[in-house]
């Protein structure tokens, strides 16, 4: 069973980027981001609403595989939800060795964001860059169901640091990372552009060659993929 959500309505706000979000029946909590990614000098929505929207052109989609491949897949997925880490560590890792390492498939791996620590996880998850993504994410999915219930934000923080420590980065890389309030902003507005543009209103979701797909049995996505693979 998929979890389903309404549309997210964050508000990104500019001072020490902070910003605050309102989400559905998947939020793992609503309440400002605090602390590192700080908003204890945040501005109101009513003046965060007058600054210049955030850039999203800086954010880089992750990748694997053959960009070149006449079969691409986009998995749209929250690091807070629980279905979402059951198909990394399972039907991605099957997909993974069939199509992705053999360069059979393109794959593209974009955030959603229900909630800060899912925000919280992404930055860490991005802050090795391109290559250590894909096995920091795995470790964040492996771990999910102890650092989402570590309790205070701060012990939930200092859990994905500690995940981001086993991948290799230091103390002040994290620091600088969780701390980049422009990133954040940028990485909110992103995610809300792709939403848009995808219609996505669920984790996980996949966009197979420009159709979008719900959460499925690995079985059922190698069918669409071979028949795709075949044209």
């Amino acid at each position: 069973m998929k979890p389903t959500f309404p549309i997210l309505a964050a508000v990104a706000v500019a001072a020490a980027g902070g910003w605050y979000a309102f989400s559905g029946t998947n939020a793992v909590n609503s309440t400002p981001i605090n602390p590192l990614v700080s908003a204890a000098n945040a501005q109101s929505a009513d003046t965060a609403e007058a600054d210049a929207p955030a850039a999203t052109t800086e954010i880089q989609d992750m990748t694997l595989g053959n960009p070149n491949s006449a079969v691409q897949i986009i998995e749209y997925a929250s690091y807070t939800c629980p279905h979402c880490a059951a198909f990394d560590q399972g039907p991605f890792q099957q997909l993974k060795a069939d199509y992705i390492d053999n360069d059979k498939i393109g794959f593209t791996y974009r955030e959603v964001y229900f909630d800060r620590y899912g925000l919280w996880a992404s930055m860490v998850s991005r802050c090795g860059g391109e290559d250590k993504f894909f096995g920091i994410t795995d470790m964040i999915y492996a771990g999910q169901s102890e650092w989402v219930r570590a309790g205070e934000p701060a012990a939930i923080v200092e859990e994905l640091r500690k995940i981001g420590r086993l991948a290799g980065l230091d103390n002040a890389e994290l620091d600088a990372c969780l701390q980049d309030g422009e990133k954040a902003q940028s990485l909110v507005a992103w995610w809300e552009e792709n939403q848009k543009a995808d219609d996505i209103n669920s984790t996980p979701s996949f966009i197979i060659n420009g159709k979008k797909y719900s959460n499925m049995p690995y079985a059922e996505m190698k069918e669409i993929i071979d028949a795709a693979l075949e044209e």
